[in-house]
């Protein structure tokens, strides 16, 4: 894996993983970009990648000398470095905070609470306030509020980053089931998905599955 250049944003990724939310906030920017598709059996747990992320896990941003995991530092990395791509409020603006709000609301107590529901685990009701999400109810509850408020965005009008997240979370809650179906998370992954950059994502990570099985098929 050679070092990136100084400017050059090198994604590291895999199309069958959260890599995918750092595309479509990748095809967002609409900065050119590097990717570098990482194996989970083989290169993912390489000495080389393990150098970039002692996870061995993927999506991983190298840009200017940086390093970046994690999909929601990800995503707020880059509204902040590409601030022409309008993905994020001004740090004078006060939708900062909800920006803030909700884009870590969905990193912590929403993967938290749909994971372990996902897996059987959720901690019994009096035991719920020892985790960050309380119960599944109430963490599916508050992520409707947000959808729900201003406009058909997380801020109103402005698509930002926090859609990009937040929202990957919900349109995938909706096609796998890991949320309720209610008609405002309906809604808002329609809109979502519609939008071309999420469209060209799909495609690029669409387009490296297939390869990917021809080759195991040949």
């Amino acid at each position: 894996m050679p070092p990136a250049a100084s400017d050059e944003i090198v994604f590291y990724t895999n199309p069958m993983s959260r890599g995918r939310i750092v595309r479509w906030m990748l095809e967002e920017v609409g900065r050119p970009y590097r990717t570098e598709v990482l194996d989970y059996a083989t290169t993912m747990k390489a000495p080389a990648y393990l150098a970039i992320n002692p996870m061995g896990k993927v999506p991983a941003v190298v840009h200017r000398g940086v390093t970046v995991t994690e999909c929601a530092a990800i995503c707020a990395y880059l509204a902040d470095a590409f601030p022409e791509a309008n993905l994020g409020p001004r740090v004078d603006d006060p939708r900062r905070g909800l920006y803030y709000r909700w884009m870590f609301f969905a990193a912590g107590p929403l993967e938290a609470a749909v994971t372990a529901n996902a897996l059987g685990l959720l901690a019994p009701s009096d035991k719920s306030a020892m985790v960050g999400y309380g119960s599944f109810g109430q963490t599916v509850d508050a992520l409707e509020y947000a959808v729900e408020q201003g406009g058909p965005w997380l801020l109103g009008d402005q698509f930002t980053a926090a859609d990009v997240y937040v929202g990957s979370q919900v349109a995938w809650g909706q096609m796998f089931k890991s949320l309720p179906e209610r008609p405002a998370f309906q809604a808002y992954a329609a809109r979502l998905m519609s939008r071309p950059a999420a469209v060209r994502a799909r495609e690029i990570d669409d387009a490296l599955i297939a390869e990917a099985k021809a080759r195991a098929e040949s």
